[in-house]
């Protein structure tokens, strides 16, 4: 049996043009694509919606993998697969955010750890709220619902096409300002609370300016602190699902869906 050159390429792009926009999404996006699952267990995943979604494609272009051609639509593929998790990515920094910002306020802004998905150092309220919003998360069956998302993604912005619009970039990048929003509105309820305490101890420092404030202030602000923290948590269920909900709204508008 003889191949020609034009039908291995067709083969081997039928693989691997789907195999590169998937992967650069698992790379990029939340859980899947931190630091604590294996790089084997990734391109095991990548392998395996790859073999799902690559044989219902079609009018798939037929290119020489070594030419400059294939090149120019690897990166196109990366790009498009990047914006998609990234998307999703930036959800999950406004939840570390909000914990940043709550931390603060608290004095606990000293007490940080490394994040085990990203290698930085966040404060352990942040690890608190991150956390939460992983469990969430997986509990909404986000991660199929963004793999649903990837294979309609194929029939919308199919492979070898313009790739995504200056208008959609832009609107990833206007997302950003959206999850400053969000981090705000995570940590709005604690830092209300905490700035009716800090006008109290500043109420009772000028009625009693022997009492020494800083001596019980911290402890009182830990404590209210976590106390709203518990009775607000709650609340991030309702919070994270509109800005998941918002983010695969982008996704599906970058993608032209």
């Amino acid at each position: 049996m003889e191949l020609s050159s034009a039908e291995i390429a067709a083969w081997v792009g039928s693989f691997m043009w789907p195999f590169i926009r998937i992967g650069a999404m698992f790379m990029a996006m939340p859980v899947i694509g931190t630091q604590n699952v294996p790089v084997r267990v990734r391109l095991a995943i990548t392998l395996a919606v790859t073999v799902v979604i690559a044989p219902q494609l079609s009018d798939l272009p037929i290119i020489d993998p070594f030419s400059l051609n294939s090149w120019l639509l690897i990166i196109q593929q990366v790009l498009i697969g990047v914006a998609m998790g990234f998307a999703l990515q930036l959800v999950f920094s406004a939840v570390i955010t909000g914990g940043q910002i709550i931390a603060l306020q608290m004095g606990l802004g000293f007490a940080s750890m490394v994040d085990p998905s990203s290698g930085l150092q966040v404060p352990m309220v942040s690890q608190l709220y991150l956390l939460a919003v992983i469990l969430i998360f997986l509990a909404f069956n986000g991660h199929l619902v963004l793999i649903e998302i990837l294979g309609q993604s194929f029939e919308t912005l199919p492979i070898g096409s313009v790739g995504i619009a200056r208008d959609s970039i832009w609107q990833l990048v206007s997302w950003g300002s959206d999850m400053f929003a969000g981090a705000v509105l995570i940590a709005l309820p604690t830092v209300g609370a905490l700035l009716v305490v800090n006008i109290s101890f500043g109420v009772m420092t000028r009625a009693s300016p022997q009492l020494n404030i800083f001596a019980v202030g911290f402890a009182i602000m830990l404590g209210v602190g976590f106390a709203v923290i518990i009775f607000t948590l709650p609340s991030l269920v309702n919070q994270t699902s509109k800005l998941l909900e918002n983010s695969y709204g982008l996704i599906r508008a970058l993608i032209g869906g």
